[in-house]
């Protein structure tokens, strides 16, 4: 009944705001992440952004609003960016995961943060932490501009990526902590089992001096872990699969969907 309800409504959606198939077309050619994707995902993308663009709010900081040109496609691209984390969910577990994405603010530059943290000896640890994007259970999505146009290519990075990654995370607790609400086809302690192993083997190889397959900030914090893992398992797929196979077969069940076969790289 409420998948129906759902489909209802996004009829009617469109028929008050027609989907801009000249938009979707220039906004995917502007993303190597978008314009690699079969037509049918492109299609179920497209229209599911084009609801995201009126649901939620997208805001530019003032000196961004009076020198850049963020444009209806640039737009759209942004909020399919968004959207692919939940594209192989139906319509109800979309809306369900991003009830807690309210507003997308987009700061000039990357921004500084006052950190204090506790070390296992009890000593706690005061540094200013450069960020290029942060969130929080219920507040909005920030994102520096220019991480976000070097976002949307194969390299491993996505900081709208990322930071969708920690309100998923956020779907269950007030603190991110890697352990996303989990569908009942995965059990909770083969979650734990795989991303701890990825965890023990960032920690060894940074103990050991050795590089990271992955970018070692994901050793920074289990919540990191995931949203790290999240920004290769859709932008770096080849990278993540060839160094955590168990781990990038784990991501697409959760997420249901396999961006290696989808084309990615």
């Amino acid at each position: 009944m409420l998948g129906r309800l759902l489909r209802l409504g996004g009829r009617r959606f469109e028929e008050r705001h027609p989907f801009p198939e000249a938009l979707w077309h220039e906004a995917r050619q502007r993303v190597p992440l978008l314009a690699t994707l079969p037509d049918d995902q492109a299609e179920r993308l497209g229209h599911r952004a084009w609801q995201f663009v009126h649901a939620k709010r997208l805001s530019l900081h003032p000196e961004l609003a009076e020198a850049t040109d963020f444009d209806p496609p640039a737009q759209l691209a942004m909020a399919a960016q968004a959207c692919l984390l939940t594209l192989g969910w139906e319509e109800d577990e979309h809306r369900e995961a991003f009830a807690n994405v309210h507003e997308i603010l987009i700061l000039p530059s990357a921004f500084q943060r006052q950190v204090e943290e506790m070390d296992e000896a009890g000593v706690v640890h005061e540094y200013v932490d450069e960020r290029a994007g942060e969130t929080s259970s219920q507040g909005p999505v920030v994102v520096s501009f220019p991480d976000l146009m070097a976002s949307g290519d194969f390299t491993g990075f996505n900081v709208l990526i990322h930071e969708l990654a920690h309100k998923l995370d956020l779907g269950n607790s007030l603190d991110v902590d890697g352990f996303p609400p989990l569908p009942r086809e995965i059990d909770p302690r083969e979650w734990y089992r795989v991303f701890m192993g990825v965890w023990e083997d960032l920690q060894s190889r940074l103990a050991l001096g050795q590089p990271t397959p992955i970018d070692d900030y994901a050793a920074t914090h289990p919540g990191e872990c995931f949203a790290v893992c999240c920004e290769y398992f859709f932008t770096a797929p080849r990278v993540l699969h060839d160094a955590y196979s168990e781990l990038y077969a784990l991501l697409c069940r959760y997420f249901r969907q396999d961006p290696l076969a989808a084309g990615g790289r």
